[in-house]
């Protein structure tokens, strides 16, 4: 009897470019300016995307090239959330503080702030020039590409 194996590896071939963007403005400033820059139309997602039963949140902005067949995605890759944290004192009383921790979409990135994904479906694109066009903003210090194949959190990636 013949023994056929399937391998699922196959079928995850989404074809999508990944672009870091470091820069210390506010994510609708960023898109702001992404979007006059490039002459695209981003626009803030109702929902944000939530990770690990809502330990950390991550704006983001989408829009549907249907011209080109594109999908633009602006993600944050850094949410700093205020939490508690108990300190014990050594006395009959804890006393309670906050702290604020710092949680990162893709964490083998953590210096980058934002992700702009640009699913093609197998179109061309040239990131070249669209990393090009970006450099010319000024308030954006670097902007670069990411293989995402190499990373280790790329399901983080899957917005629908």
């Amino acid at each position: 009897m013949a023994l056929h194996k399937l391998f699922v590896d196959d079928f995850d071939d989404e074809t999508y470019s990944l672009l870091a963007i470091h820069c210390t403005l506010e994510d609708y400033r960023v898109a702001y300016l992404l979007n006059q820059q490039l002459h695209i139309n981003l626009k803030r997602k109702e929902q944000d995307l939530d990770f690990k039963y809502a330990a950390s949140s991550y704006a983001i902005y989408e829009w549907k090239d249907k011209g080109h067949q594109m999908v633009w995605n602006l993600v944050s890759n850094v949410c700093k959330k205020e939490e508690d944290s108990f300190v014990s004192t050594g006395s009959l009383f804890n006393t309670q503080s906050k702290i604020l921790r710092t949680h990162n979409l893709i964490p083998e990135y953590k210096k980058v702030n934002y992700l702009l994904k640009i699913n093609n479906d197998g179109n061309f694109i040239n990131e070249r020039n669209i990393i090009l066009k970006v450099q010319e903003i000024s308030q954006i210090a670097a902007v670069y590409s990411i293989d995402a194949s190499a990373l280790k959190s790329k399901d983080n990636l899957i917005f629908n």
